[in-house]
């Protein structure tokens, strides 16, 4: 038996330290040591691998990573609650887990694990985590949307709200294709791993959760991200009408001419490629360097 395998059920934990989670953290914690391992395996083998977990709470996950076989854990809490319950992971795996008392939102996540002795260039690092679902969408885009590519991270397993997910992992044409799904896919192959109805939380949610694993793309088409996110706002915040009206304000007509899209499409029907052309296309060209581009083909 580890060390780990040693430590008391998390619920006498929670109870020891009165861990009550808290609505305004987006507390919901896993308790099932068997889910939690379905977590950790779903993002590969972990030997070797440094794991960045956001939010470990009591360290369900936490403990679940270490039993993995995760050379080692970073895990940034902000409830100084869970720190003496973290503590006495830590003191059961000596130099394996480093815990930083922040807000993740705030902290700069490479000079974290720099901190902790973490090689950027060279060691393999992984994100995984049971996010908290108030903070979920902005740490997913602030991991994907980084100015170096190939990021720091060799891939990640994230929790978020199963209608987050589906907004992740969806394609031209599906109800929840949107301007998410067109910023992952632009930089990542996203797929929903598995499903976990509300029971299985302390508290539970008031909806079923999705783990997406997320694999960077080595060479995703080059563009200008602000450019992206320009022309996504525009062409989804009016997804209705016709794409030479809701791209009337940067170019409409004469810009989808430049690509060669008709003016009576719509942004649903567009791929990722379509609108990594039509942000070149603002910018005055910029290039489709590599040829990773992903998004798949309009239905």
């Amino acid at each position: 038996m580890s060390h780990i395998d040693a430590l008391p059920p998390l619920r006498e934990t929670i109870e020891k330290h009165g861990l009550a989670a808290k609505k305004s953290l987006g507390q919901n914690f896993l308790l099932d040591l068997n889910i939690t391992m379905k977590i950790a395996r779903s993002a590969g083998n972990l030997e070797n691998a440094t794991v960045l977990e956001i939010g470990p709470g009591p360290g369900g996950l936490t403990r679940a990573l270490l039993a993995s076989g995760a050379k080692q854990v970073i895990a940034i809490e902000r409830d100084e609650r869970c720190l003496p319950a973290l503590q006495e992971i830590a003191d059961a795996s000596p130099g394996r887990l480093h815990v930083v008392s922040g807000d993740a939102l705030e902290l700069n996540h490479e000079t974290v694990l720099s901190e902790n002795g973490v090689d950027l260039g060279s060691d393999k690092i992984k994100i995984i985590a049971n996010l908290p679902y108030n903070i979920a969408t902005p740490l997913f885009t602030g991991w994907i949307g980084g100015d170096a590519w190939p990021p720091y991270w060799d891939g990640m397993a994230l929790m978020f709200q199963k209608e987050v997910a589906q907004r992740i992992t969806a394609q031209p044409g599906d109800k929840a294709w949107g301007r998410l799904g067109v910023f992952a896919t632009w930089r990542c192959h996203c797929d929903i791993a598995f499903d976990l109805s509300p029971q299985v939380f302390t508290p539970p949610p008031k909806v079923t959760s999705s783990v997406v694993l997320v694999q960077p793309r080595r060479e995703p088409l080059s563009v200008d991200l602000s450019r992206l996110e320009q022309v996504t706002q525009a062409a989804f915040g009016q997804r209705r009408k016709m794409l030479r009206q809701s791209l009337k304000g940067i170019g409409g007509q004469a810009l989808l001419d430049k690509v060669g899209i008709k003016g009576t499409a719509r942004a649903e029907e567009l791929n990722t490629e379509d609108f990594v052309h039509l942000a070149n296309a603002i910018g005055g060209g910029g290039g489709d360097g590599g040829d990773d581009n992903g998004g798949g083909g309009r239905r």
